[in-house]
């Protein structure tokens, strides 16, 4: 009997060893899945050049491997429709873009035109509840000869802190993002303004390809940080920028610019980020669709 519970106890501990084992490897694993970034693939709206019904568009980008699409708001789609495609394929509307933020800045002297802009941002929230979205899109404002750096901050902040309560009621996030408005050109900078609202309802939809022009995205990736609540994709070249003038240095494809995409994976795995990206380029018929979709997968392999 005592040969017998020997034996037992022996093999049960070589049984734990052995699920211990396993277990440990099952961690580590899943510790190196998790290291990568878990990235669904998004596109904008007005991409999709297709002549097609809401239903019909919104079946393309499924079939062509999108997860979800992002449209403006306000727009003059019906919302029904909307909410019914999107049922029907799956196609998810991970946020809305504002329409009106360029014609109407946060930032712009008149009081009225800057309500313009908030008013609009309001419904974008709304309506970014109603399509199941997180995030509406802002530009946050934009500095020229007529509004100063420090006017741009002070307003546009103004307005915002109007908007939180918005944004708690509904649970859509106003995500800020890094354009060419001559405001907000330092990371450090970019995190502190959203740190002084101290509110979760407020991040940055970072724009990787916008930000070559004056800074390298990595830096701005790990400044930001947590407060990235979404991702936009595109590229840039400095070549073409110098050679044809500035704009037409995002007129390259993706990999063919000078986003150094591998150093921009690190960044993103440093600060854990796992979410949406949404591809901000020209758009074009089935074809053009998808090689942009299969583009984005090789970035996140990159």
């Amino acid at each position: 009997m005592d040969m017998d519970r020997r034996d037992f106890l022996i093999k049960s501990a070589l049984a734990a060893t052995a699920v211990s084992a396993v277990g440990h490897h099952a961690m580590a694993a899943d510790a190196k899945v998790a290291a990568q970034p878990m990235v669904k693939k998004s596109l904008k709206w007005g991409m999709v050049k297709e002549d097609l019904s809401v239903m019909d568009k919104f079946k393309l980008l499924k079939d062509l491997g999108y997860d979800g699409v992002e449209l403006d708001s306000p727009n003059e789609l019906d919302m029904k429709e909307v909410l019914a495609a999107r049922d029907k394929t799956g196609l998810l509307i991970p946020g809305t873009v504002n329409s009106l933020h360029w014609k109407y800045p946060l930032s712009h002297p008149d009081p009225a035109t800057r309500s313009l802009c908030t008013k609009s941002i309001e419904k974008a929230l709304w309506d970014t509840k109603a399509y199941g979205g997180t995030t509406v899109l802002v530009v946050p404002g934009v500095v020229n000869a007529d509004v100063s750096y420090a006017e741009a901050y002070e307003r546009s902040q103004a307005e915002i802190r109007k908007l939180l309560p918005i944004a708690e009621k509904t649970g859509v996030k106003i995500a800020f993002e890094n354009v060419w408005n001559q405001f907000l050109l330092s990371p450090l900078e970019a995190a502190r303004y959203v740190d002084e609202f101290d509110s979760e309802m407020v991040g940055w939809y970072f724009d990787i390809g916008n930000v070559l022009r004056y800074s390298w995205p990595a830096s701005w990736i790990e400044a930001l940080d947590h407060r990235i609540l979404k991702l936009d994709l595109k590229e840039f070249s400095f070549k073409k920028q110098n050679d044809e003038g500035l704009w037409k240095g995002f007129q390259v494809e993706f990999f063919d610019g000078d986003v150094n995409w591998p150093v921009v994976n690190q960044a993103l795995k440093k600060i854990g980020y796992s979410g949406w990206a949404s591809a901000e380029v020209s758009g074009g018929d089935r074809k053009r669709l998808l090689t942009i979709r299969e583009k984005m997968d090789d970035i996140f392999k990159a």
